[in-house]
């Protein structure tokens, strides 16, 4: 099914109207609130790591707000349990029976802050939840809900007394990117609104919660050449062949390359990829699925240099504009 012309135009109206909503509360980011945008009509997750201060908890509320959605912040601790995300049953006098009682995973939008400061095994609590929409507590499923997406944070600079997240939970992770501190003109402008304690309570609702469903249905339809999508599977065989990489991009992780490529290509009105999107989301997406050999990091290998070499060796197509489309 080919996606008529107007409703492209709507889908990349609706999300600049999104993305300029979301940048009253994280001024002078409009790379990165679009591709936490990206994320969101993508059905997936976003890993932001950065250093304290940048507006992370700030982004992910603005977001909330934008979908008119529920939102929760779970503040990750070593002494975090499992059932503290994803809720525990009790038991009901008056009734006489358990019941469950939803945790703070059952809204729209999951800030878990912090996520490499709880152990493994609270960690692992999310692992069901992000791949597959659902908790399972006492042998019985609980869904979460839709729109479901969990932004998780994490410190680079304080390691003590943290837990490295494993290769399965990253993976679990559709982007990962940074937000950064703002440019000269954006921090002062920051400074001069310094009365506003929360600047994500200016952010009022562009679409209703329902809405984010239908916009990622419609990018579902988003014509991918067979061209492209060698393209792509040529980077992922490419990463795990590269002398530097001991864990490359697996199938779930050229999924998820597909799908956000194909959000990002509707964002700009259009109804097909090209080879520049899976360029322009190449770190975001790939970063945190290409793992290097300690060996290349200690002499001073960046995955930011081996995405880079990837894509010197694999030649894009050379159609840039797909066969039936202007």
């Amino acid at each position: 099914m080919t996606i008529p012309q107007d409703q492209a135009a709507y889908f990349a109206q609706t999300f600049d109207r999104m993305v300029m909503n979301v940048s009253r509360a994280v001024v002078g980011k409009e790379h990165v609130v679009r591709l936490a945008l990206t994320c969101l009509l993508s059905e997936g997750h976003l890993l932001l790591e950065d250093n304290p201060g940048t507006g992370k908890t700030m982004l992910a509320k603005a977001i909330a707000n934008t979908v008119q959605g529920s939102q929760s912040r779970i503040q990750f601790t070593p002494d975090l349990l499992p059932s503290d995300i994803t809720g525990v049953e009790t038991f009901d006098l008056q009734k006489r029976q358990f019941e469950f009682r939803p945790g703070p995973v059952f809204r729209s939008i999951v800030l878990a802050d912090e996520i490499n400061r709880a152990s493994p095994k609270t960690q692992s609590a999310l692992l069901e939840v992000m791949e597959e929409g659902r908790v399972t507590v006492s042998g019985e499923t609980h869904a979460v809900g839709s729109p479901f997406m969990v932004i998780a944070t994490q410190n680079p600079i304080e390691q003590a007394g943290t837990y490295k997240l494993p290769e399965a939970q990253l993976d679990r992770f559709l982007m990962k990117t940074k937000v950064g501190y703002p440019d000269t003109n954006a921090t002062i402008a920051l400074l001069a609104d310094s009365a506003v304690r929360n600047r994500s309570q200016m952010v009022q609702p562009v679409i209703v919660a329902s809405a984010v469903s239908q916009l990622s249905g419609l990018a579902d339809h988003v014509h991918v050449e067979p061209s492209i999508l060698r393209y792509v599977t040529h980077l992922a065989e490419a990463s795990r062949e590269h002398r530097h990489v001991r864990l490359g991009v697996s199938v779930r992780g050229c999924l998820a390359y597909v799908r956000c490529a194909k959000t990002w290509a509707l964002s700009q009105g259009r109804v097909f990829v090209t080879p520049d999107d899976i360029g322009a989301l190449a770190l975001p997406v790939l970063g945190h699925r290409v793992l290097l050999d300690p060996d290349a990091e200690f002499a001073g290998t960046t995955v930011e240099h081996v995405i880079g070499q990837l894509f010197s060796e694999v030649a894009p197509p050379s159609d840039r504009i797909p066969v039936g489309h202007p």
